[in-house]
């Protein structure tokens, strides 16, 4: 362990505050210099955070050892339950106190594992996407055509995927508002603008399907509805089978490109999607115009 500065360890020594019980500041003086702060700012918030939940396991008649007080659970308990402390004192407690306890007691803190995290899919180049609407073209009846470019006109222009995907009908798609979009049914029902390069062959296999459906079948809870059109757009030239997930993800790109996404995080600051997620909660989203001028305008890539 590095030797304590002395000015810390100083402080340290000499932490009286009014605010915990003697029994409870003398618990903190005993544990945080076994954590190394780094400075007297970091040693204060230290003590204050092992004063407070000494003086909290001291009332419940928990003896002031560290293996008790510092116990994941008894602190866990501590910064959910304490009254008296904002939502904020309450993560930085928690903060702190896991920091103290896997110096003092790591025995009781083994390391996080890492959890696996989902990564988004690969988005497709433009390339890519001028091909897989080649094949499409190509395929030998008029039928298998329209149902092939709507799947991908869906996915990588509305950013639709599965039931959402499997359930649009013809009427379903419309030009509205100098763009184009498509109302989406079930579960989050919604106005989708779409994006511009796909409006007019969109459109095209949303007239061809009329009130069916516009990637085919009749049963829209048939699982595998999108499979043999999958199938027919693996041609062999080079390209990766198509992945409805990719094509959702290749929407969500270009999508944030239009909005400058990268660029306002970038200067905001923030790498956490969370952080967004909490500051799109209060605003509420445009009306279908604005967003078709947003996400769909014609003049638009």
């Amino acid at each position: 362990m590095e030797a304590a500065d002395p000015v810390v360890a100083a402080y340290i020594a000499r932490w009286r505050p009014s605010s915990v019980s003697p029994q409870a500041a003398a618990f903190a003086r005993q544990v945080v210099p076994l954590a190394a702060p780094a400075g007297q700012e970091r040693a204060k918030n230290l003590l204050w955070a092992a004063g407070k939940l000494a003086d909290y396991a001291i009332g419940l008649g928990l003896g002031p050892a560290p293996e008790v007080v510092l116990h994941p659970s008894t602190a866990e308990r501590f910064t959910r339950c304490a009254p008296g402390l904002t939502a904020v004192a309450r993560r930085t407690l928690r903060t702190n106190l896991r920091f103290i306890g896997r110096r003092v007691v790591p025995h009781l803190y083994p390391a996080d594992r890492a959890l696996p995290r989902e990564r988004a899919k690969a988005p497709y180049s433009p390339a890519q996407l001028d091909g897989y609407l080649a094949l499409a073209g190509a395929q030998p009846t008029r039928e298998r055509q329209m149902r092939a470019a709507g799947l991908v006109c869906l996915g990588a222009g509305a950013g639709l995927i599965r039931g959402d995907l499997r359930d649009v009908r013809g009427t379903d798609v419309a030009r509205r508002a100098g763009g184009a979009i498509v109302t989406v049914r079930g579960a989050r029902p919604r106005t989708v603008p779409v994006l511009a390069r796909y409006q007019s062959r969109l459109l095209a296999a949303a007239r061809f399907a009329g009130s069916g459906l516009v990637c085919g079948g009749t049963d829209p809870g048939r699982r595998n509805l999108t499979n043999p059109l999958i199938r027919a757009l693996d041609g062999g030239s080079g390209l990766p089978r198509l992945d409805t997930s990719r094509l959702r993800a290749t929407w969500l790109r270009d999508c944030a490109e239009l909005l400058g996404l990268a660029t306002f995080m970038h200067a905001a600051g923030i790498s956490c999607s969370q952080r967004l997620g909490d500051l799109v909660a209060g605003p509420e989203p445009a009306a279908e115009a604005e967003a078709v001028q947003l996400l769909g305008a014609a003049g638009r890539p």
